[in-house]
């Protein structure tokens, strides 16, 4: 059995080297179908960082009263931030709230002496609530209008919640999520077979100038095993080759892109490259050695009828 095995491994290798212009062809391809593979993973991690920034940008404000006990706000606080659909409670104090207005209005003289001529705070504190997910904010807003916001003296310590404002929005949001991701996912399944069927019909393409070869061994009495297996070694060796060179093409065009990507959508796809190198390595000379060796596996198959 090893003998076999060894002879299939140098005939493979034979064959790799002795069609140079025919694996040049068929590694082109495969470096092409592979990149294809690779750019799913970048383009899924620029769409994730570019939802994240827009889920970022959606919270659910609570507005309380200016005479709401500090104490009762961060009980509220607290009592959220245990709620497994929150992500993060921030608390505004109302001298904070008051700081961020005047910021807000520095070029609005007028608004600004109408404040200070106002005897005390006129603005309450905030909790600034934002959800693990935008469809989790009305479970969240239906919290809090059935809880019994009231403070130790019964007067009542919140406002207003923005919820209803926001609504539209972070449904449209949910929306826009939803249809992205399952876009994303129908777009990377359409790549990834269109890569494998390109790759696909070029190694059946080599192994169709090999048939007169197959069907002599055939004849001679060879196994399908004896036959094949020089084939899938080199389907195996195309896939290890293209696969190391797409990592090596992906490293100046990652350094390439990054600026783009940075400013458009805040991720360095460089420093995400080196972060998960291993990650893709073996992605990437994986597919290439399971494709090239089921490519070639099945495009043999037609032949070994004689």
């Amino acid at each position: 059995m090893w003998v076999k095995i060894k002879r299939m491994l140098q005939s493979g290798f034979v064959n790799f080297w002795r069609n140079g212009s025919i694996s040049i062809s068929t590694v082109l391809m495969m470096i092409v179908a592979l990149f294809v593979i690779s750019s799913v993973l970048f383009v899924g991690a620029l769409l994730t960082s570019t939802l994240n920034q827009i889920k970022d940008k959606v919270d659910v404000n609570i507005y309380f009263v200016t005479s709401a006990p500090e104490n009762d706000i961060l009980a509220l606080q607290k009592t959220l931030q245990a709620m497994p659909e929150v992500k993060t409670v921030e608390y505004v104090s109302s001298e904070q709230a008051l700081q961020n207005f005047k910021d807000r209005h520095v070029n609005d003289q007028l608004t600004l002496q109408a404040l200070a001529e106002l005897d005390q705070n006129p603005l309450g504190a905030v909790l600034n609530v934002k959800a693990q997910e935008p469809s989790q904010y009305e479970n969240i807003a239906s919290y809090l209008q059935g809880k019994n916001l009231i403070s130790k003296d019964g007067a009542p310590i919140v406002e207003s919640v923005n919820y209803a404002k926001n609504k539209v929005a972070i449904d449209r949001l949910t929306s826009i999520i939803s249809s992205s991701q399952k876009l994303g996912f129908a777009v990377t399944i359409v790549l990834v077979l269109l890569s494998i069927l390109i790759t696909f019909n070029t190694i059946r393409l080599v192994i169709y100038m090999s048939r007169e070869e197959i069907s002599v061994m055939k004849l001679v009495g060879a196994s399908n095993m004896h036959v094949r297996g020089p084939f899938v070694v080199t389907g195996f060796m195309y896939g290890i080759v293209s696969a190391l060179l797409t990592i090596i093409i992906l490293y100046p065009l990652m350094f390439y892109v990054r600026g783009f990507t940075t400013a458009f959508a805040g991720v360095d796809l460089l420093q995400y490259y080196m972060r998960h190198f291993g990650e893709i390595f073996v992605l990437l000379v994986g597919s290439g050695i399971l494709i090239g060796g089921i490519s070639s596996y099945l495009a043999v198959k037609r032949y070994l009828k004689v």
